[in-house]
């Protein structure tokens, strides 16, 4: 047998010794910085936000109460400032395909200008197009189109007249059209006296009536051609009106973002459309007896969907999603329920955490995201295609046939960390085959560190910190040394100490 060893009191416990600490209570000691015996799992996550490739994406895995979520976010608070602001992101309608909007990507503060600028414009039109179809340039060249057509359709039912006069017929005008009648010293015939003529008579008269109401019909067939002609020159009247309204409004507008292509391109095609649609701007009374404004649904087409504005952000994002569910992630499209239908267009896509996120990072609790159903398949397909695609869930799982919008993809240019204990992070490793390859970087957090003469003073720092973040009453050093000799029986054993802030912070 081997022999048995005697432990005194003394060998089990180990006093905390601060004499290296001058200080009253602990509002005197200078406050530690989140990560105490944690080096480690610092370097790994500092390896895991340097690399920018795709599939480096950072699991911390330790268990609860470890300050996981507040080492993460202190360390990404600092490195966010290195980062540059990340563009806004707008959707805008697509006037070939209103189903498919499609994104604008500016840079930070410029999606909101553009959006106010829209705004604007439609504003200007509602004043600016009305003025132009009643300004004199355009009353004149109406009145000449007008007085065109009427005088080709007046001198063609002219000559038909005077061909029958000469033959002694009257060609005249009724409220249901033009007919013909026999004369005789310069008055119409009675129809007594028309059936008293001789047969040969009436029927040279009636022969020469035919031949002339022929003509006449053949002229007359010719005004809806002429009327469609009419309509053709009025089409391009109002289009060269327009043409320049908009011209002139949106001249500066264009020439301020000519510097983005894409956005050049949109201002272009809004330009077009406004002037094939020239008619919402200067049409008659709205409903009520109001004239339309600017936040009328048919000036929906020309509005901006503001997603994402960064106009007041410096730095990367952070974004910490405490319910990471499908459509918190992905973004939704809404509805309007209006005369018992729904209805919806591109105004009504609102972000998830992914388009706030995008150009910085994402955290999220593992546990959480996995127990919300389709989030996590739908997470990876992010990570995975490196684009964030809107969609339902009905369509996703081809329970809808109705159609709805299909937004463009936005690029994905996102660092998600997941943050969750270690069986966790061991069953995704060996149940799902993509985790690795999309969580490349796992930062294990320490649950105890050495205690040296070295430790004690930081610990003691460590409380400090802690008190001063969660507004307790100082403690003095007698309370501090307790707090660190208690720190040790939690992973029993005197030359360690528990690195658990939450249990921590319950003592505390």
């Amino acid at each position: 047998m081997e022999p048995s060893i005697t432990l005194k009191a003394a060998d089990l416990y180990q006093p905390c010794d601060l004499a290296g600490l001058d200080f009253a209570d602990t509002s005197e000691l200078a406050p530690l910085a989140p990560g105490l015996g944690q080096g480690r799992a610092i370097e790994a996550i500092d390896l895991g936000v340097s690399i920018s490739h795709r599939g480096y994406n950072l699991y911390l895995m330790g268990s609860g109460g470890l300050g996981k979520h507040a080492l993460i976010k202190g360390f990404l608070e600092q490195r966010r400032r290195e980062t540059p602001t990340p563009d806004d992101w707008c959707y805008v309608a697509d006037f070939n395909s209103p189903q498919r909007p499609y994104s604008l990507r500016l840079p930070p503060g410029r999606g909101r200008h553009l959006l106010a600028d829209m705004s604007q414009l439609v504003e200007d039109l509602l004043n600016a197009v009305p003025a132009a179809f009643q300004g004199e340039e355009y009353l004149s060249r109406a009145e000449e189109i007008q007085k065109e057509f009427k005088s080709r359709e007046e001198d063609a039912v002219n000559a038909i007249g005077h061909q029958a006069k000469e033959h002694g017929i009257a060609l005249l005008h009724t409220p249901s059209g033009y007919t013909l009648a026999p004369m005789r010293g310069g008055h119409i015939m009675a129809p007594d006296d028309f059936n008293a003529l001789p047969e040969e008579e009436r029927e040279q008269i009636e022969e020469v009536i035919e031949a002339l109401r022929e003509a006449l019909q053949q002229t007359l067939s010719q005004v809806p051609l002429w009327q469609k002609e009419m309509r053709g020159r009025f089409k391009i009247l109002n289009q060269d009106t327009m043409e320049g309204t908009v011209t002139s409004l949106m001249g500066q507008l264009v020439a301020d973002y000519a510097d983005l292509p894409r956005v050049h391109d949109y201002l272009t095609a809004v330009r077009k459309d406004i002037i094939e649609h020239g008619d919402l701007f200067h049409q008659g009374d709205g409903e009520e007896g109001r004239a339309p404004g600017p936040d009328d649904p048919s000036f929906t087409r020309y509005r901006v969907n503001l997603l994402v504005d960064n106009s007041e952000l410096q730095g990367a994002p952070v974004i910490q999603e405490d319910n990471p569910s499908y459509l918190n992630l992905l973004g939704r499209i809404e509805h309007i329920a209006h005369l018992g239908t729904l209805s919806t267009d591109f105004t009504l896509i609102k972000a998830g955490a992914l388009h706030r996120a995008n150009g910085g990072y994402l955290i999220l609790d593992a546990l959480r995201l996995l127990s919300n159903p389709f989030a996590w398949d739908a997470l990876k397909r992010v990570l995975r295609a490196g684009e964030i695609r809107i969609e339902s869930l009905e369509r996703v799982l081809s329970l809808a046939g109705t159609t709805s919008l299909e937004p463009e993809p936005i690029p994905a240019e996102v660092k998600v960390i997941l943050v969750g204990e270690r069986p966790l992070y061991y069953l995704l490793d060996g149940y799902d085959p993509d985790f690795t390859q999309l969580f490349k970087i796992a930062a294990d957090f320490a649950e105890e560190m050495p205690r040296t003469p070295r430790q004690d003073p930081a610990y003691a720092r460590l409380v400090a910190s802690l008190q001063c973040q969660e507004r307790l009453l100082p403690l003095t050093p007698d309370a501090v040394a307790c707090i660190i000799e208690q720190a040790a029986r939690r992973v029993a054993d005197r030359e360690r100490l528990s690195l658990h802030v939450g249990g921590l912070l319950d003592l505390l």
